[in-house]
């Protein structure tokens, strides 16, 4: 019986130094902060890196969108953002990160601010969600220590939050992202299905500000290497014609930016395999190359 014990405790000893590496991070999923703009509580969800807790510095920070019909839980519940990135961090192919997810579902759906002006989704992107979280957590506040990805609907939400405040993230990451309207026709039909009256000149401006086409065209030239840009779609997904003339049209206008099309379609399994790539992007500038 004695050696028994004495050899299960040699085997212990063993595995302790091997079990003291295996740190994971941690998700919070249903998080709140308050929003003056939106007038209500707004969830979000966050993963902090394994070493968050003991290591008492600073972080980078990725902002994470996700698609529509989904909300701040999507990426943790299907995008498995805790285990993707605990393993891209293990294996030194991504920094440890804090990676914030908020809640684009809940009231309306989307990234942008409502052409009527009263629900300025976008406003409160910028002007609260941001300062909030480098308020509460630790978190490094230089342009190169933050970035943003998403996917679909959350893609559409990278690229426009990308062109507008390119001062504000070093990387962007859309993956298999809804480019917005093509063209001014494009623009008024999708806008007159819930405002009827709406004004041509509504209808310009908007097409301006939230045509990724559109903010690609009217880049101005010091503007073109402000962000380093990771596009990502499948060869079968139903939104590729619109990354493919994002794509172009960065080529014609000479915006560095990788593009990548895999096999696949508009789906999780594609979009977690996206994931480790995206870590691995944004590492890039976070690490200072």
């Amino acid at each position: 019986m004695m050696k028994k014990l004495l050899a299960t405790a040699a085997t212990l000893l063993l595995l302790g130094p091997i079990a003291s590496f295996a740190q994971i991070g941690k998700v919070y999923d249903n998080l709140v902060l308050p929003s003056k703009i939106l007038k209500s509580e707004r969830k979000y969800a966050i993963y902090l890196p394994p070493d968050y807790e003991t290591s008492g510095r600073s972080y980078p920070v990725l902002y994470l969108l996700h698609g529509s019909g989904d909300d701040q839980t999507g990426w943790v519940q299907f995008g498995e953002v805790l285990n993707i990135s605990d393993k891209a961090i293990a294996d030194g192919t991504a920094t440890p990160m804090i990676i914030v997810m908020p809640d684009a579902n809940t009231g309306r759906r989307g990234y942008f601010n409502d052409v009527k002006g009263d629900w300025n989704y976008e406003d409160f992107f910028f002007k609260e969600l941001i300062p909030f979280v480098e308020k509460k957590y630790r978190t490094k506040t230089d342009k190169r220590s933050r970035a943003v990805a998403g996917l679909s609907m959350g893609g559409g939400g990278t690229f426009v939050y990308a062109l507008h405040h390119p001062e504000m993230f070093s990387s962007a990451c859309p993956l298999s992202a809804a480019a917005g309207p093509f063209s001014l026709e494009d623009a008024k039909k999708s806008l007159t299905r819930n405002n009827p009256n709406v004004a041509d000149s509504a209808v310009t401006n908007y097409y301006n500000r939230q045509s990724v086409l559109a903010l690609v065209n009217n880049m101005p030239d010091d503007q073109k290497k402000a962000v380093r840009w990771y596009i990502d779609c499948g060869d079968d997904d139903f939104l590729f014609e619109g990354n493919a003339l994002v794509h172009i049209a960065m080529r014609k206008k000479e915006v560095p930016h990788e593009y990548r099309v895999r096999d696949g379609g508009h789906t999780w399994t594609y979009w977690r395999g996206s994931l480790p790539k995206v870590l691995g992007f944004v590492s890039d500038a976070f690490h200072q190359f």
